[in-house]
């Protein structure tokens, strides 16, 4: 008798386990929006429209693929392209890559992400020459995001191109050009 109790005991623990693991294993994957959560940074940060992303929990290196560039409007304008990269940390995204933020008329990447203590209810973007700040509210949940015309650079981007064959030719046969406009007349003094 004690034998077919232990037996039954150990039917349903066996049938309970199983029950369980079907469950779990049914359960979606994380969205790439649940794990800026999970690190305490709101999905919106990152438009609706992710195709694809890859993400190493134990350094928080993740990409991000999006199906074309587009730009997002919150206070400024955003440009988002296909790839977003970065290292995600609690409360933070560093190191970040493929994100522009306008302001005035100038672009400038995005090199990290950061919110503030709850209380305070902001959100820092580093565009490497100022912080910016803007309220958390804005970036609670994905934003549509429009493909963009053409892509944007920012204007470290621009002032970090190599410059071509034709300016290292013009730069070793003596002719200095100014960034100001056109190589302008020299007067030549002959004795």
């Amino acid at each position: 008798m004690a034998t077919i109790r232990r037996d039954l005991f150990f039917i349903i623990i066996v049938i309970i386990a199983t029950l369980f693991l079907d469950t779990s294993s049914s359960l979606p994957d994380p969205s790439f929006y649940d794990y800026l959560r999970e690190s305490g940074l709101p999905a919106g940060i990152v438009p609706k429209g992710v195709t694809n992303f890859s993400i190493d929990v134990k350094t928080g290196r993740f990409t991000v693929a999006l199906p074309v560039p587009c730009d997002a409007k919150f206070e400024n304008q955003f440009h988002f392209d296909y790839n977003i990269s970065g290292v995600l940390s609690d409360g933070r995204i560093g190191n970040l890559s493929g994100v522009t933020q306008k302001e005035l008329f100038l672009w400038f990447a995005v090199k990290g992400i950061h919110v503030d203590p709850v209380s305070s209810g902001l959100i820092h973007f580093d565009v490497g020459v100022a912080d910016k700040q803007l309220s958390l509210s804005l970036f609670e949940s994905p934003r549509d995001c429009t493909a963009a015309e053409f892509e944007r650079r920012s204007v470290v981007d621009r002032l970090s191109e190599p410059r071509g064959d034709d300016d290292l030719k013009k730069q070793s046969s003596g002719d200095i050009q100014s960034i100001f406009g056109p190589p302008r007349n020299r007067w030549t003094v002959s004795s």
